[in-house]
């Protein structure tokens, strides 16, 4: 009776690990399908809200080229609560692609409300992408947090400088991953800790990448709900 007891146990816990496992993994959504931009649409203030992103931005080689004459961004359709978003990013080092600045300055932005009207920028917490502040936390349309105890300000647009710098040299891809979970707010870049907040007031909201005006390049962005 003891051996069948312990067999019949060993059983259910594989099988209650294999569930969890695969109910765990379905959780996790491809951003982007590495051919084209559908699931997202793109935004440039001359003609405003282009449903056909292509028409702005690219798709090439499996990663999102931003780069042209227009500055503006590409919105996901999808929004999220409680996740953990990765991706990737190099700045664009073919100098044959139009630009329309020489400053590396970009960002990836998150909890974007559904509500708040497409304009740059929207409302919503910025990982920032620049040349010598990648990781701060950029709050758009009077966003707050509380960074090390202390709460920001309100306004529209104020920064919260990262912690350390860990970005890449120039052309080289790095990961950022951004977790967002009860309202606390964590920035990692290549593996460290560059930024975190607590007590955000946005509980949900979409996913942003910015193009203002120097090419840049982002690739396997994957969103796992937490």
């Amino acid at each position: 009776m003891i051996k069948k007891f312990n067999y019949r146990l060993i059983v259910f816990l594989f099988l209650s690990t294999f569930i969890a496992t695969k109910t765990h993994a379905q959780t996790k959504t491809k951003l982007f399908n590495e051919k084209n931009l559908m699931g997202w649409y793109a935004y440039e203030p001359v003609f405003g809200k282009q449903q056909d992103a292509s028409k702005v931005f690219h798709a090439e080689q499996k990663t999102i080229r931003l780069y042209g004459d227009k500055i503006g961004y590409l919105m996901s359709e999808k929004l999220f609560k409680n996740f953990q978003l990765t991706i990737e990013y190099k700045w664009n080092t073919d100098s044959t692609v139009v630009r329309k600045s020489n400053k590396k300055n970009s960002g990836v932005m998150y909890l974007v409300p559904t509500t708040t009207p497409d304009t740059l920028w929207p409302k919503g917490i910025q990982f920032q992408v620049k040349e010598g502040a990648t990781g701060d936390f950029v709050l758009l349309q009077n966003v707050v947090l509380e960074v090390k105890g202390k709460k920001t300000e309100a306004g529209k647009s104020v920064v919260s400088a990262r912690f350390e710098d860990a970005e890449k040299p120039f052309g080289e891809w790095n990961k950022v991953v951004i977790t967002s979970l009860n309202g606390n707010i964590k920035q990692e870049l290549n593996g460290k800790l560059v930024n975190e907040g607590t007590q955000v007031e946005i509980s949900e909201g979409r996913i942003l990448l910015q193009y203002e005006g120097y090419p840049i390049d982002f690739r396997r962005v994957w969103v796992r709900e937490l």
